[in-house]
């Protein structure tokens, strides 16, 4: 690292000392070493083909297979996805770098000053009440930094859509706008459920099923829950318990088509 100069001052936060670790991130090092390597004279034949599009679909099978480890709570598995993901992460640093853009260190230096900028009740002298008023703190610091612009500039397209919705309504909270309590938001979610039993045309229903699907994101995020992960984990438990409902109906030998609907769920709720 190059001595720090006057525009440098983020970086005089960064922490002295070694690394928390026994190893002090030598592992990141060798991770680094390995992939030049592979990226360099008598390396990697795979390796050297590739390049950041056509290395885009295994950054995102990576990110899944975290996911999945998170929600099985194996840790074990968690440690290897976080390798690959990590993996992803360098090999693309050093494809930019055989390209003379930028290298590892550039990558790693631009997120630490990002991080010591928009945590300024850590590093500066804000004071923050709670973790609500940190990440609207850093909308509105990303908000200085960038010039406030449309509440969905640059959020990705591909974005799930209930994680795409709470980003947009993070952002807005950044700027004031949000549903200040509990009873907000479950107020508002009701004021859509019942436009939605009203609905009667077919364009005015989607719209309502979106409504009411934005506005239960909103209570999510005023509950300190992540609607995307928890509709991934319900459709998880819906699909075993399926599977547990579907044994007892070839169990009793019972036809579906002939049952009412009250049967068919007082038989989904013996499949707890």
């Amino acid at each position: 690292m190059t001595e720090l100069g006057p525009d440098d001052d983020a970086l005089r936060h960064v922490p002295v000392g070694p690394v928390p670790s026994s190893e002090q991130g030598e592992r990141v090092l060798d991770l680094v070493r390995v992939m030049a390597r592979l990226r360099g004279p008598g390396g990697c034949a795979w390796d050297l083909e590739q390049d950041h599009r056509t290395l885009a679909s295994h950054l995102l099978e990576e990110t899944y297979e975290v996911l999945d480890a998170i929600e099985a709570g194996d840790r074990d598995q968690l440690r290897e996805e976080l390798g690959d993901v990590l993996l992803q992460v360098i090999f693309h640093a050093q494809m930019a770098a055989d390209d003379g853009a930028w290298d590892i260190d550039e990558v790693a230096e631009g997120i630490v000053r990002k991080l010591i900028r928009r945590h300024p009740h850590v590093f500066a002298d804000v004071v923050v009440a709670d973790a609500d008023e940190v990440l609207v703190n850093w909308e509105h610091i990303k908000a200085e930094e960038k010039g406030r612009r449309g509440v969905e500039d640059d959020i990705p397209s591909a974005l799930p859509a209930l994680a795409r919705a709470s980003k947009v309504q993070r952002r807005a909270a950044g700027w004031g706008f949000e549903w200040r309590t509990r009873e907000g938001a479950m107020a508002a979610l009701r004021e859509e459920v019942a436009e939605l039993e009203r609905a009667q045309d077919p364009a005015n229903i989607e719209e309502e099923i979106g409504d009411v699907l934005f506005a239960t994101v909103a209570l999510a995020r005023r509950l300190g829950v992540d609607a995307e992960g928890a509709l991934r984990r319900t459709t998880s438990g819906f699909a075993h318990r399926y599977e547990r409902f579907m044994d007892i109906v070839r169990e009793r030998g019972l036809e579906l088509d002939a049952m009412t609907e009250p049967e068919i769920r007082q038989l989904f709720r013996e499949a707890r």
